[in-house]
């Protein structure tokens, strides 16, 4: 029989990664904002800017193949699991990498859209903020893989790095489309 979880205990470890993945979401989207065309070169044309975001996204399809990869590598190599969605059973092991992979398919989903909306939205000396959202994207996912089996506290700043800035950026975009058809 396991032991009883500590909630409090369990919810303020959750509390810590999550404040820790904001404050490093800040900074890193603030970094990418004054970089100004530092980092990104600047263009005015808006197919460019899209295409660009396209771009810097193939590292949250690169994300996506590896959840997707681990789960069939875990399969292949288990008696239990080889049978996929047809066997009668599933083990743990494949149990948490499908969790983990059915998270990365919801960030990508949400994420992808997000980044070619700003890329339209933004000022074009700002594109900087696509590649710093990538970025805590990609360590976002690493984190929450690497700390996903040690539970909530451990997985809360991978998951924080990986959803604040996205839910952060459709805020954004959201009100910069509202300013641009307010203005038009």
């Amino acid at each position: 029989m396991s032991e009883p979880v500590d909630l409090e205990r369990e919810q303020r470890g959750v509390v810590r990664g999550a404040a820790l993945a904001a404050a490093t979401c800040l900074i890193v989207v603030l970094a990418g904002w004054l970089s100004a065309d530092t980092i990104v070169a600047r263009s005015d044309d808006p197919l460019a800017r899209l295409l660009l975001a396209l771009r810097l996204d193939l590292a949250l399809l690169f994300c996506l193949v590896v959840a997707i990869g681990r789960v069939a590598n875990g399969r292949f190599a288990s008696a239990e699991d080889i049978g996929a969605g047809a066997a009668p059973t599933e083990s743990a092991f494949i149990r948490e990498r499908r969790a983990q992979l059915q998270n990365t398919l919801e960030q990508v989903v949400l994420a992808l859209p997000v980044h070619l909306a700003l890329a339209t939205l933004l000022p074009p000396d700002r594109m900087g903020v696509i590649a710093a959202l990538v970025l805590l994207f990609v360590a976002g996912r690493i984190a929450f893989t690497l700390g996903y089996a040690r539970g909530g506290p451990a997985r809360a700043f991978g998951f924080g790095l990986t959803f604040y800035p996205t839910a952060a950026a459709l805020l954004a975009a959201i009100l910069l489309a509202l300013g641009n058809y307010g203005g038009a």
